[in-house]
C-alpha cells in the first residue's frame, strides 16, 4: 500500500513538472530593443491563438517584394480593445512598427499600426502590460 502511495506522489509529481513546462510561455529576448517602421500591403489577417498574426508585403529599395509576418498578442485580449477577424483586411495598407529578431529574419513583434491615412489602429494600451 505505501509503495503504490510513494509510486502515485512521484506519478504526480513528474506529471505537474511536465505540465509547467508545456505551459510556459517564450520570451522576446531574440527581438532586438529597436523598432522599425515598414509600410506594406495586408495579405493575410490571422486571429488566431495563441497570437494573432500578420502577413504583410514591403516593397524594398530595389523594387522586390518582401513578404512579413508580425506577431500581437492574444486574440482574447485585443478583442477586448475592440479588434475582431475584420479589424484588418486583405489589401490594406499599413505602417507597422515594432521590433525585429537580432537573427534578420523577415518577422516583428509588432508595438503599433496606422492606416495609410493615419488613423491609428489601437493596441498601445492593449500591449501595456506585455
Amino acid at each position: 500500500m505505501l509503495r503504490n502511495s510513494i509510486l502515485i506522489f512521484i506519478l504526480f509529481l513528474l506529471n505537474f513538472n511536465l505540465s509547467n513546462i508545456a505551459l510556459s510561455h517564450h520570451g522576446f529576448a531574440a527581438y532586438s530593443q529597436e523598432n522599425i517602421t515598414l509600410t506594406g500591403i495586408v495579405t493575410n489577417f490571422r486571429f488566431v491563438n495563441p497570437h494573432v498574426q500578420v502577413y504583410f508585403d514591403v516593397i524594398n529599395n530595389d523594387g522586390a517584394i518582401d513578404s512579413w509576418q508580425g506577431e500581437l498578442t492574444a486574440p482574447n485580449k485585443l478583442s477586448r480593445g475592440g479588434w475582431s477577424k475584420n479589424t484588418l483586411l486583405n489589401g490594406e495598407v499599413l505602417n507597422i512598427t515594432g521590433a525585429i529578431p537580432r537573427n534578420g529574419a523577415r518577422s516583428m513583434r509588432i508595438r503599433a499600426i496606422s492606416r495609410e491615412n493615419g488613423e491609428s489602429v489601437n493596441i498601445g494600451e492593449i500591449l501595456e502590460d506585455l
